[in-house]
């Protein structure tokens, strides 16, 4: 008997869209095995693209989170991050459309006309643990399926970590044959420094709760790398003086607990001692000045 071929290996771009809040980039670091997108309860977390590659032995995935597509609000960077989403799902493979488990809104819809035909969509109804009727689920993705064409819809809990290898199997149905992009240990193509500043970013979300509107950013500034220690120094930007003391916290308590949170974080991610020093400017109107953002990294 002759010896099976072995299948053709399998690579290309997948598009994570979703309104704010259904979990895209929860489901990002589960399906890769690592942190590489920021996880926040608020919504615009995520504000770069970012390419996170999970490779397997028959398939390369290199996954795209979007920023959540924005409808209510219409300051520069939104716009901005908008159409970091329309271009993104103009050149994709495959499209996972995510929402959440017995909820559907505007926001879902605003993005069906965005799903063009080439690529393959797959609707991943997310946090299917939260759900507490579980009757409901084939009605509501019923209802959900004849709003869209999608290929394939399977649902998951990015949280739990469930069902996520039937949505890499669906997705891995649209790449296209190709040699893998990256080696099989990447994985993402962004810079260290630039997740260390992710990193920051999200302990000031996570601690400081609603007191700060989306006014700030973070920037490494410095970063020196020895055999024993990395130092790095972080600026995180605001834009107005009112915005300083909510960081610090009292006697500097807060901008302490972001520091430490994000410096162990940031020693498992490059496996050193980190020295992290986190210091704050203010940069009135940064958010909506396009050529601010670009000159801070936003696409």
């Amino acid at each position: 008997m002759s010896e099976e071929s072995s299948p053709a290996f399998r690579c290309g771009f997948v598009a994570i869209v979703g309104r704010p809040n259904v979990g895209k980039s929860t489901l990002l670091n589960a399906l890769i095995g690592a942190k590489v997108s920021i996880v926040s309860r608020k919504a615009q977390t995520t504000r770069h693209r970012i390419h996170g590659v999970l490779t397997r032995e028959h398939d390369q995935f290199v996954f795209v989170d979007t920023p959540g597509f924005q409808t209510r609000h219409g300051g520069t960077m939104n716009k901005m991050m908008n159409r970091v989403v329309t271009q993104t799902l103009s050149d994709v493979d495959v499209v996972v459309h995510v929402i959440e488990a017995g909820k559907w809104s505007d926001g879902d819809a605003n993005l069906l006309p965005l799903m063009k035909s080439q690529a393959r969509t797959v609707l991943a109804v997310n946090k299917t643990d939260l759900l507490k009727d579980r009757e409901a689920m084939y009605p509501f993705v019923s209802k959900v399926m004849a709003k869209h064409a999608y290929d394939a819809v399977v649902p998951v809990s990015a949280a739990k970590s469930r069902q996520l290898d039937d949505l890499l199997n669906e997705i891995a149905a649209g790449l296209p044959e190709n040699e893998p992009m990256f080696e099989a240990d990447t994985l993402t193509d962004r810079p260290v420094r630039f997740i260390a500043g992710e990193l920051i970013r999200e302990k000031i979300f996570r601690l400081v709760g609603d007191e700060l509107p989306y006014g700030s950013t973070v920037v490494i500034e410095q970063w020196e790398e020895t055999p024993k220690l990395t130092r790095i120094a972080a600026c995180v930007i605001v834009e107005r003086d009112s915005h300083k003391p909510i960081l610090l916290g009292t006697n500097g308590d807060r901008i302490k607990r972001i520091a430490t949170e994000a410096r162990q974080d940031i020693a498992k991610l490059i496996d050193s001692s980190v020295h992290l020093e986190i210091y704050i400017k203010v940069r009135k109107g940064w958010a909506d000045r396009e050529s601010q953002l670009r000159d801070l990294g936003y696409e």
